[in-house]
């Protein structure tokens, strides 16, 4: 079975979970009431969350920079904010891929190593992946903690919720079986690294695989380079203000949740969250399904309305990240 294929199974089964997920959201779903419910609704605070995302794209890029600076400090900050608006447009082609995308995008615009040898970058894609790598666990780590922080400050609102829903599932799926195999997985990963280092001067393959691990490895160590790291830390809290923000314009947007204060916006931000860690194209369907169940669970909130607010919520982003993605491309593409 050739790469392609196995491409295409991939991005089928995912469309498949994608489509079976917005089932589940919209099956109960009463259709007056859903289009009574969007009628309703305060346009101009979504398009205010439209803006804050967009700012959001822009604060994402400028935090990039900061990683890549110590890589290739020629890196300018357009060309890092059209890597994030590429990358998102492609996650809906398929899940995961933009990642790997903006990587390219950073590379092509890199300096080479020597003006003798064009195709060698200083930011080559394996060093622009493991600062990919690092921000991207970065973010989940903070989105983690600020979960603890809201669960633990608001556990009589919010905890028995994360407990029924979230947690006791995921436990009884992951039981101890799957730990060991995880375990299993890790010693094996370490003990092909430690092959392929012993070896790495002695088998063509073996030389090829380290450099690109080595060099994933360089852009992950990014970190320890970086100028003015108080600004990396200023950039992720002001990252975090604007997603609260977004969620709580789009909470505003809805007159069926004006008893939601702001403190109830971060937590239906930090839920979504989760929803678009579920590997699907653009998150679509798992977000939908999990903050309609958080809003039934939570609040009361009829499913149908319960789905305004996230279809509300999530196609204001997809739009935007269309839009801004669309011009990234078309600008790259014609930049010489």
């Amino acid at each position: 079975m050739n790469d392609k294929i196995k491409k295409v199974i991939k991005y089928i089964l995912s469309a498949v979970l994608a489509a079976v997920l917005l089932w589940f959201s919209f099956r109960d779903v009463q259709w007056a009431d859903f289009i009574e419910g969007l009628k309703g609704c305060r346009w101009g605070y979504v398009l205010l969350s439209m803006a804050a995302g967009a700012f959001a794209f822009w604060l994402r890029a400028l935090r990039w920079r900061q990683l890549l600076h110590p890589v290739d400090d020629s890196i300018s900050r357009t060309t890092a904010f059209n890597g994030i608006n590429i990358g998102n447009i492609s996650n809906f082609v398929f899940p995961r891929i933009g990642e790997f995308v903006r990587c390219g995008v950073i590379t092509r615009r890199s300096q080479p190593v020597d003006p003798e040898h064009p195709e060698h970058k200083m930011a080559s894609y394996d060093k622009v992946l493991g600062t990919v790598v690092l921000e991207r666990g970065w973010e989940l780590l903070v989105m983690l903690l600020l979960l603890v922080v809201v669960l633990i400050g608001g556990a009589d609102r919010f905890g028995a919720f994360f407990m029924e829903r979230i947690w006791e599932p995921m436990v009884q799926r992951f039981d101890a079986g799957v730990w060991w195999m995880a375990g299993t997985l890790a010693v094996i990963g370490c003990a092909a690294l430690y092959v392929l280092w012993r070896l790495r001067n002695t088998s063509g393959i073996s030389g090829k695989i380290w450099n690109i691990v080595r060099g994933i490895g360089q852009g992950f160590a990014s970190c320890l380079k970086m100028e003015r790291k108080w600004l990396f830390f200023a950039y992720t809290a002001f990252i975090w203000m604007t997603y609260w923000f977004m969620a709580a314009s789009t909470v505003w947007a809805a007159p069926f949740l004006d008893g939601l204060d702001l403190i109830d916006a971060l937590f239906l931000s930090l839920v979504g969250g989760l929803g678009f860690a579920v590997p699907v194209p653009g998150g679509i369907g798992a977000f939908h399904f999990i903050i309609s169940m958080a809003l039934a669970t939570m609040y009361g909130v009829p499913v149908e309305l319960g789905v305004v607010y996230a279809t509300l919520s999530h196609t204001s982003q997809v739009i935007t990240q269309m839009v801004f993605g669309a011009g990234s491309y078309a600008y790259e593409a014609l930049k010489k």
